[in-house]
């Protein structure tokens, strides 16, 4: 996912020629530019989706003087565009740097257009958006972003669709930085409804998701949940968006208290996440472990040990070890080391809900190992803190038992808890169903799969059915024959 880097300010380079790296990167924008400008002519939107992915590759190389050189290329010098854009560059080096003449004549990219066409001035904002926000000036970004968004609700083409997703999105981290996300939900909807009545489906996608991020940083689950039942749905276009809106359905889910859904969304999002969002997938792994941990499930310990995640999924593992052994007060001392971090992903509420799963797998383990125990050395081994641990002792027994969870009976006379003699667990049906939950999730796997496959197209077929055509025009015109000569006979 797309995730922003902090970036030291960069010294003020001397007034001279731009050094050989600085032409180079200022060259590789313009080559961006021809790209966008072909598309543009061509209505090919994959050049543009690649003058997007080179541009986040020189994202961290953006200076000042590269972005003025840069829009007096793309923009004419004068036009409200150039003049907008070039308010929020520096004004010390803005025009401190010249491009060598010679490096210009010999560059392969084209010339800049007479007009302005919508696609170059929709990415100059995009750049200078990015510049403001890797120097941290987010209130100026926040300004540029807005007037980006104004300026695209004039521009109804398609080849503006992909410079608009990422608009969208940095017109919303911008706000989220500044900390008015709230001022923005009532523009979000209203361009999500404009990107549904034109059509543009990866801005629906990416609108849809920042609304669901909209809701849910301010904890409003079920404004979030009735916007996605409600909102169109289509085949993802976008790997990245269709992660986020997993990953938002997983929490949604969670919430919710439907638990498996939630697994489900939450460990797709995980495994269908690039590589390189490493922040992406810790926080998707972080709610994936603690929803298995709310189902019941203990999370292989090879979650907590991939690379460069131990360090990040450390108080989740302490969190699943004091829940694996039962233990109570542990869970506790967890609970409050580290309390700030589970506040700070937004999970200390599920931490809560866990309490009871603590108490269960320690009175599953207390059934297991004794054939009959007194209420008081329950209460003791669970580590209740109550005023009256043995009464609490028995509901929680009780309630245990009748939800299945021991096999055990209450003796109120005595104040014992007498477990009952455990079965062969291959007499049930329980090993079925965990072979059925297995082929389910590997035949779901192979299903997306097959219908992520891209097949070339098939001469020899359009051949076959040429050839099959052309048969049954010959025996129609045969049969055509034979009738004609029978009506000649008559």
């Amino acid at each position: 996912m797309t995730q922003d880097v902090e970036m030291k300010d960069e010294e003020a380079l001397p007034q001279a020629p731009l050094p050989s790296d600085s032409a180079s990167i200022l060259q590789h924008l313009k080559e961006g530019a021809s790209f966008i400008e072909a598309a543009s002519y061509t209505k090919e939107v994959r050049r543009i989706a690649r003058a997007v992915r080179l541009t986040i590759q020189l994202r961290r190389k953006l200076t000042a003087p590269l972005l003025s050189a840069f829009l007096d290329y793309a923009l004419l010098p004068g036009s409200e565009a150039h003049a907008r854009l070039s308010a929020y560059l520096p004004k010390d080096d803005r025009h401190g740097m010249e491009v060598d003449n010679d490096d210009a004549a010999t560059s392969a990219v084209q010339a800049p257009a007479k007009h302005i066409l919508p696609e170059l001035e929709i990415y100059c904002y995009l750049l200078v958006i990015l510049f403001l926000i890797d120097q941290k000036r987010y209130d100026e970004a926040k300004a540029c972003s807005s007037a980006s968004i104004a300026r695209l609700k004039n521009f109804n083409r398609r080849t503006v669709d992909v410079l608009a997703s990422r608009l969208y999105f940095y017109y919303s981290y911008s706000y989220e930085l500044t900390g008015n996300l709230a001022e923005i939900r009532g523009n979000l909807l209203a361009l999500h409804r404009i990107a549904t009545l034109r059509h543009d489906e990866l801005g629906q996608e990416t609108l849809l998701n920042l609304l669901l991020r909209n809701y849910l940083h301010y904890n409003l689950y079920d404004q979030a949940e009735k916007l996605r039942s409600k909102a169109p749905r289509f085949e993802a276009h976008s790997n990245q968006q269709f992660c986020r809106y997993l990953f938002y359905l997983g929490k949604i889910r969670t919430i919710q208290l439907e638990y498996t859904d939630a697994k489900e969304s939450l460990l797709q999002a995980a495994r269908k996440a690039p590589f390189a969002a490493q922040g992406f997938r810790i926080q998707c792994n972080k709610w994936a472990v603690l929803v298995r941990l709310l189902l019941g499930e203990i999370p292989e310990r090879i979650i907590f040990m991939q690379r460069g995640m131990e360090k990040a999924l450390r108080p989740y593992f302490e969190l699943t070890n004091a829940v694996r052994i039962g233990d109570l007060a542990l869970f506790r001392n967890v609970a409050e080391k580290f309390a700030a971090t589970f506040s700070k992903d937004q999970t200390h509420n599920l931490i809560v809900r866990l309490r009871h799963n603590v108490i269960r797998t320690g009175l599953r383990n207390i059934s297991i190992s004794y054939s009959r125990i007194s209420l008081a050395d329950v209460a003791e081994k669970l580590r209740l803190i109550s005023t009256n641990p043995i009464a609490d002792a028995e509901s929680i027994v009780a309630k245990a038992i009748r939800d299945g969870a021991i096999e055990a009976s209450l003796d109120h006379a005595n104040g014992w808890m007498v477990s009952k003699e455990t079965g062969d667990i291959y007499s049930t049906n329980e090993p079925q169903a965990a072979f059925n939950s297995r082929i389910a999730f590997c035949l779901n796997m192979h299903n997306e799969a097959v219908r992520a496959l891209r097949f070339p197209p098939n001469p020899h077929k359009e051949k076959e059915s040429a050839e099959r055509r052309e048969r049954q025009q010959q025996e129609q015109e045969l049969a055509n024959h034979i009738t004609e000569d029978d009506d000649d006979d008559f």
